[in-house]
């Protein structure tokens, strides 16, 4: 289940791509399948095992990139405050909720700047406000464990850290508005508690939502997403170089 727009965010075979705050991979395995050269990172060593054998299981089923693409994949463990890459290496960075995990999330964007090229393109997707709230006030134990979400972001907040740390803010949306009243139940019911009968059912009408993407709920899904998606997604460009583009809102 992707969060970035691809079509908003241009991916071509050979660009450089960090997927940070990779996680299970989602994101990088749809970059690598493009045929850019994409590097997974996550503080978390233990995401980062499963990535590399999906990658490798891309390769050898021929689903990494074109016939002839010079993609390539590796995983890469570390802070996203202090990342180990020089300035300007990527042409592309997307950091699909990550950052309400990181307490200097500040810094973490302007490591974010500093790594993307002049005219690179920077995908960042966070929990939107409202949905989030709710899930904050139905359960504590949905954000306060070792490695939760730290804060909660307006769009105006997280637009104003992205510009301070040096990048253009253009479009945005929001995403997986059928996934919010799913993590309301979750947090009612018990964040933990997924045999719940009304959690398991719904969890299963969003199985076969992915598998089957029928038009009904795609269409109630662009309804949803403006009210209560999950996600805010917001696209950003580094000033100074050719080829970043980037749609205002």
């Amino acid at each position: 289940m992707l969060t970035v727009d691809f079509r908003r965010f241009p991916v071509r075979p050979g660009d450089r791509v960090l997927d940070l705050g990779c996680g299970g991979g989602r994101h990088a395995f749809e970059v690598y399948r493009r045929g850019a050269n994409v590097v997974a990172f996550d503080l978390d060593p233990s995401e980062l095992g499963p990535v590399t054998g999906m990658f490798g299981a891309m390769r050898e089923a021929g689903e990494a990139g074109s016939p002839g693409s010079s993609g390539g994949a590796t995983a890469v463990s570390g802070d996203a405050t202090a990342m180990p890459f020089g300035d300007g290496t990527f042409d592309r960075v997307i950091a699909a909720e990550v950052l309400e995990h990181v307490l200097d999330d500040q810094r973490a964007m302007n490591e974010l700047a500093r790594v993307l090229r002049p005219g690179g393109l920077a995908a960042i997707t966070v929990p939107s406000w409202l949905p989030e709230r709710i899930c904050w006030a139905l359960s504590t134990e949905y954000h306060e464990v070792p490695g939760g979400h730290v804060r909660i972001y307006t769009r105006v907040e997280l637009e104003a850290k992205l510009a301070r740390a040096g990048l253009e803010v253009g479009w945005h949306h929001y995403a997986h508005g059928l996934h919010s009243p799913y993590w309301w139940l979750k947090c009612a019911v018990g964040v933990h508690d997924d045999k719940h009968t009304l959690v398991s059912a719904y969890h299963r009408v969003l199985v076969w939502d992915i598998m089957r993407k029928p038009a009904a709920t795609r269409l109630a899904e662009q309804a949803l997403n403006p009210l209560i998606g999950k996600s805010l997604v917001v696209y950003a460009v580094k000033p100074g170089g050719p080829g970043g583009r980037v749609a205002h809102s």
